[in-house]
């Protein structure tokens, strides 16, 4: 899982240096699907439940699931990149939200947050924590400066299977859940909205947007549960 990590870190970074105004989310697809090609892995999404990609992008009031094609990005624009490697049966799975070019104060707070609630959530992914806390964890912080988590679409376990038990919603109480323990790697992804944290999916049965038409960004990062601090498997 250290490997299948790493290679979506650095596809990660491949994609980030291509998003710029004028590029079309299919060719950020491309880059990402070409990369991971010859790093020996193979793109988790792609075939997916029928997802025709191997990159997830979404872009403004797009939360998850966005189908790569002709979209061209603009100046103002912020673009979430979520995607999974398969390396030897094992799977990572991350994603980053960025500004393409200078974007609105509101929207650059909103990545901010966003970005801070995984870590917040991270710091909770402890051996003794209940899977509450990273929960809480996640709301709190979001919550609390003035944004909404959403609660339709959640974080899971990975390993083997890109989805796994358990659940972990970006809401809830701490204290409450499952006790965590050493060997368990988690998928967390905090989707936070500047409205509401409803949500509502496109004609294309996969793009999910915000129900008010309102920006959302989503980070999020595969660890691992150790004897010590949480393990980030997909950064770098």
């Amino acid at each position: 899982m250290r490997e299948a990590g790493r290679i979506v870190a650095l596809t990660h970074a491949r994609v980030r240096e291509k998003i710029a105004p004028g590029v079309t989310t299919a060719e950020l697809d491309a880059v990402a699907h070409e990369f991971v090609i010859k790093q020996g892995a193979v793109p988790s999404f792609l075939g997916y439940n029928g997802f025709p990609a191997s990159l997830c992008v979404s872009v403004n009031d797009e939360v998850v699931h966005g189908i790569p094609g002709p979209r061209v990005l603009k100046e103002g624009d912020i673009v979430s990149v979520d995607f999974g490697a398969i390396y030897r049966g094992y799977h990572g799975d991350a994603a980053f939200t960025v500004g393409v070019g200078d974007i609105g104060e509101k929207a650059r707070k909103l990545i901010e947050t966003t970005r801070g609630a995984l870590e917040a959530a991270i710091a909770q992914c402890l051996s003794g924590n209940h899977l509450g806390d990273v929960s809480a964890a996640i709301q709190s912080w979001a919550e609390s400066r003035g944004f909404s988590v959403v609660r339709q679409y959640v974080g899971h376990g990975i390993g083997r299977n890109m989805h796994e038990d358990p659940k972990i919603p970006n809401f809830g109480l701490p204290g409450r859940g499952i006790l965590l323990k050493p060997g368990m790697t988690f998928a967390l992804e905090p989707m936070v909205n500047v409205g509401v944290y409803l949500t509502r999916v496109r004609d294309d049965d996969w793009t999910v947007v915000t129900d008010d038409g309102k920006l959302s960004a989503h980070f999020e990062h595969t660890i691992a549960v150790t004897d010590g601090e949480p393990e980030v498997l997909t950064r770098l």
